[in-house]
């Protein structure tokens, strides 16, 4: 089994920037994504990367403010998020699959999650 660790959350102010890291241990980790929740929401898709980091997909939401990147030597993946709005307010979850090396956005498609990352952006 893979075990993911998602960690680089906190507070921000509107137009701040965050990078999110991704850890990965106990195996071998093909595409990888970040999906994230806010309370009283339903999980949204926010970013995916192919497993040779060569295709990469967004949320039209977050398209232009966020780059995804994975470091495969070091089993990390990466989310920089620049411009942040209060509308970004969510725990954001590390995701990976197993059976597939291309990004995807549907969450069905992966099989591994991490625990969640708080991220906050006050106005």
């Amino acid at each position: 089994q893979v075990q993911l660790v998602e960690s680089g959350g906190g507070l921000v102010q509107a137009g701040g920037s965050l990078e999110l890291s991704c850890a990965a241990s106990g195996g071998s980790m093909y595409a990888m994504g970040w999906f994230r929740q806010a309370p009283g929401k339903e999980r949204e898709f926010v970013s995916s990367i192919s497993w040779g980091g060569t295709t990469t997909i967004y949320a039209d939401s977050v398209k232009g403010r966020v780059t995804i990147s994975r470091v495969n030597v070091k089993s990390t993946m990466y989310l920089q998020m620049n411009s942040l709005k209060p509308e970004d307010t969510a725990v954001y979850y590390c995701a990976a699959s197993r059976r597939s090396p291309y990004a995807s956005s549907q969450s069905s498609d992966f099989d591994s999650w991490g625990q969640g990352t708080q991220v906050t952006v006050s106005s």
